[in-house]
């Protein structure tokens, strides 16, 4: 099976500064990663140079056949990449409806099967995105990422800041649309237990190099393990924090 993402030997940042190096990645379809690191590794760097928003000073980057480097970054989201960047970036003026509206392209994702997945959105249809909760601002982000009919969904910490309950509907809607709809996921997440359940293969930066790739089980069941590839003391192995 062809790989569906290919990075190969990339070095990208912003302007001059240098934040991923000799980077490479391979992503067939379907296939979930859970990207992890502490703070500053390059973790959201590798999520914005795959959507053209960083620097690429050498390296290639594939999307299904499309060189990601040649192409604009409105076209990236038309050839099925959907980005839910860590600061959810809806539009504050806009009622929820008209925030699907402007993201949909043809294909399976409407706008009853976001309602159908986030139940809450439905509810508050014709709200304003700044009038609505943290929460309810995250499932948007995601609903929007699904209107433009991805193969590839890249989502940076959408955990973050969300109450236990909404946590958990997050995780319930990655793991639907991991295991029943098949989408690939590029998983950034500082809660690494919930990330490494969440997915079934594990990439750790640090410096912006990978120092492990491989099954998300593997780090579970092996704190230590995690705690030495994340540039972690080993006495810290059960902390969960990136």
């Amino acid at each position: 099976m062809p790989d569906l993402l290919r990075l190969e030997n990339v070095t990208a940042g912003y302007g001059k500064t240098v934040i991923l190096e000799d980077f490479s990645l391979a992503l067939q379809g379907g296939e979930t990663v859970a990207v992890l690191g502490r703070n500053g590794v390059g973790k959201s760097t590798l999520l914005a140079t795959i959507m053209g928003h960083c620097a690429l000073h050498s390296g290639g980057i594939e999307f299904a056949g499309h060189d990601l480097a040649k192409m604009p970054i409105h076209a990236r989201a038309g050839i099925g990449i959907g980005y839910v960047p860590q600061e959810r970036e809806i539009f504050p003026s806009l009622t929820v409806v008209e925030n699907l509206v402007v993201a949909a392209r043809p294909g399976a994702w409407t706008m009853p099967r976001v309602f159908g997945l986030f139940v809450e959105l439905a509810a508050c249809r014709d709200r304003r995105g700044n009038q609505l909760s943290g929460g309810e601002q995250q499932m948007l982000a995601i609903g929007r990422a699904l209107m433009c009919n991805p193969r590839l969904l890249l989502m940076d910490e959408p955990l973050e800041g969300l109450a236990p309950t909404i946590v958990e509907k997050v995780l319930a809607a990655i793991h639907h649309l991991a295991e029943q709809e098949g989408l690939a996921i590029l998983l950034v997440e500082q809660r690494v237990d919930l990330a490494l359940a969440s997915t079934r293969r594990a990439i750790v930066l640090d410096r912006g190099r990978a120092t492990f790739d491989g099954d998300s089980a593997t780090l579970r069941a092996d704190p230590r393990r995690l705690a030495i590839a994340m540039g972690l003391h080993p006495r810290t192995a059960p902390e969960t924090s990136a």
